[in-house]
């Protein structure tokens, strides 16, 4: 009993020992709670969207009057900027403008079509041209026009900054946290005392829990209060969610740096282990878009899991049990993880 009592007290002590160890380090806090903040601000204002998209037509400037077909693209919603002839590439590029007018009979429209706005913008152009060119419809349709209330690019992105978070504190905290202790000879000192290994390992993991609520609900708050996101599902599944996550990234850390050495060296391994799933997951775009040979690499990855399961649950109201895939993945992700770095782990 006495020695049960001996091992619990011993993981308290390191898992309040990793809490002090954060707590005094303000850059985590920043990157943990203020930087995800941030980036949704950011994301959120350039990608906001207004009652309608707005179509930038380039005019090509010439000599010659651009005519009253031109003059009249302002009163069909249109916005109208000259663009001096040398510069219509430049433009088109820069997405200064999104489709180039060159006046003419027949007008010449330059767009690029490999970008969605700029096939719009054609379309749109073509649409208002035509019109005040006298072409008339066969028939008036009807419009109804739905706005559905977390479809936009901040309601599906604050969920992938979400897991971006739980993973990137995860892997890089505990990673650094082991490898520090490492190279001070923390770890050797440790290994020397009645010490369970594994309590060493838990306790970092621990740790990792305890400031989970507040790094989760800081963020949903904040898309709440300023962008109004979408929340259908359940608060519960959200946090099991995180939890789950927060577990599966934690082993991930513990086992990027079980042999790892130098600071040095464990940050050029978590670069190579978050940049794929940065990328891959479907953070700050739908990982659809990648090939389909690659989709059973991606849906394999613990950030796209997660990220798909917090999507379900916030924007569809999916239970937990309908996102049992990907707790699943994550799941066997943290477990393998921390089996295989308690077999790895060097304690010098």
């Amino acid at each position: 009993m006495a020695e049960a009592l001996d091992r619990r007290s011993a993981l308290w002590q390191l898992t309040i020992t990793r809490l002090r160890e954060f707590i005094r380090e303000p850059e985590a806090l920043f990157w943990v709670f203020v930087f995800p903040i941030l980036m949704a601000l950011a994301l959120g204002l350039a990608f906001r969207t207004g009652s309608e998209p707005l179509v930038i037509v380039g005019v090509a400037a010439q000599e010659q009057p651009v005519g009253a077909a031109v003059e009249g693209l302002e009163a069909a919603g249109l916005e109208i900027r000259r663009v001096d002839p040398d510069r219509v590439e430049s433009a088109l590029r820069n997405g200064e403008v999104h489709v180039v007018l060159i006046p003419g009979s027949p007008p010449v429209y330059r767009f690029d079509p490999t970008r969605a706005e700029s096939r719009l913008a054609r379309l749109a152009l073509d649409d208002a041209l035509q019109r005040a060119a006298g072409r008339v419809d066969r028939f008036d349709p009807a419009e109804e026009p739905v706005v559905v209330r977390g479809s936009r690019y901040i309601d599906w992105l604050v969920p992938g900054l979400l897991g971006m978070n739980i993973m990137g504190s995860g892997v890089w905290s505990i990673s650094f946290s082991v490898v520090l202790a490492r190279s001070r000879w923390l770890l050797k000192q440790l290994v020397a005392t009645p010490m369970r290994r594994r309590d060493y390992l838990l306790a970092q993991i621990l740790s990792r829990l305890v400031f989970l609520g507040g790094e989760v609900g800081a963020l949903l708050l904040f898309g709440w209060l300023v962008f109004d996101i979408a929340l259908r599902g359940s608060v519960f599944a959200i946090g099991a969610l995180a939890i789950v996550g927060a577990v599966a990234f934690s082993g991930l850390g513990l086992l990027v740096a079980s042999r790892v050495r130098t600071i040095e060296a464990v940050s050029g391994l978590v670069n190579l282990v978050l940049l794929p799933m940065w990328v891959l997951s479907g953070v700050f775009f739908a990982s659809s878009n990648f090939p389909d040979v690659m989709q059973p690499f991606i849906q394999a990855l613990p950030l796209t899991a997660l990220n798909d399961a917090l999507r379900a649950v916030m924007l569809e109201g999916a239970s937990l049990g309908q996102v049992g895939r990907q707790v699943g993945i994550l799941a066997a992700w943290g477990c393998g993880s921390f089996i295989v770095a308690l077999r790895l782990f060097s304690w010098r």
